[in-house]
């Protein structure tokens, strides 16, 4: 079993190209179909997240055997599709699909506010595409993603080959937390700064706190920062709702600045509603709860 995250996402550059002929040449359906044989090899040969899974289902959700068994295919499933439908709109297959806006006069308000704002979210639903909503503010809003550059090169050349240009800055985490000077600059652009906040690497600082009723540890780096600025924190989430729907819900924190623990438990009763109407769009394919302490 995976016992925690090891910084990077699985996937090949053929495993793209497969899925991007399919889109481009034979549609949205066809690239459907073909991940059901994607989704039964990760079922069957990726084990270890399998069995993560598996665990989520049966403790977390508190599903029954069978029904967590046929969850983590459908989970596996609805990834694939996120990542189909996020390549498919960069492709400029926007009009595809619809979106739902569930709380972005709380994103207006914090741009008219000319303070900036923190924006944290998780590895749930399909948060790549939110740049695409945010098209829809009163405000044009400039984006910046604070990241690590775990993922595979060879794959992130071949997207950007492929796809539109995002219209959002990369800023990455560095070691000498020189990212929190780009961060507030950001800020005092009036800028948004998206973050997520839910996977630690071990040896990383955390915080702990009960989640889905079992302790788990969280970065501390997210909680720590957002607290500290004297600006908004909003939580959002882009949730796939039906085959070709989007649903985007923003919510507020409300917490004492400077309490970062307080904002973790904000952020963790949010993720936890989100979860309860969406359990299947649960990414965090590793074993999640306790591994901070083996």
């Amino acid at each position: 079993m995976l016992k925690e995250w090891r910084g990077q996402s699985r996937g090949t550059v053929l495993g793209y190209k497969i899925f991007v002929f399919c889109i481009r040449k034979l549609g949205l359906g066809v690239a459907y179909f073909v991940l059901y044989f994607v989704s039964s090899y990760f079922f069957i040969f990726a084990w270890g997240n399998t069995k993560a899974n598996y665990n989520y289902f049966r403790k977390r959700q508190q599903f029954s055997s069978l029904k967590s068994i046929i969850s983590i295919f459908k989970s596996y499933y609805v990834f694939g599709q996120t990542i189909i439908d996020k390549i498919a709109i960069q492709s400029g297959l926007r009009d595809k699909f619809t979106y739902h806006f569930d709380g972005i006069e709380l994103i207006n308000k914090t741009l008219k506010n000319k303070k900036g704002g923190i924006l944290i979210s998780a590895h749930v639903g399909n948060f790549e595409i939110a740049e695409y909503f945010f098209g829809e503010l009163e405000e044009k809003a400039a984006i910046n993603i604070l990241t690590t550059d775990s993922e595979h090169s060879d794959i992130k050349a071949y997207l950007q080959s492929i796809t539109s240009k995002p219209n959002v800055n990369l800023i990455y985490i560095q070691e000498d937390l020189s990212h929190i000077f780009e961060i507030n600059a950001a800020l005092a652009r009036n800028e948004l700064v998206c973050i997520t906040g839910d996977r630690y690497v071990k040896g990383a600082k955390y915080l702990s706190e009960i989640f889905l009723n079992e302790e788990a540890a969280f970065p501390a780096g997210p909680f720590l920062i957002s607290s500290r600025l004297p600006v908004p924190v909003l939580f959002v989430y882009v949730m796939k709702e039906t085959r070709t729907h989007y649903h985007l819900y923003t919510r507020k924190a409300e917490f004492k600045q400077r309490d970062a623990k307080a904002l973790l438990k904000e952020y963790i009763e949010s993720l936890t509603w989100i979860l309860s109407q969406y359990p299947l769009q649960w990414f965090n394919y590793f074993y999640f709860w306790n591994t901070h302490k083996k």
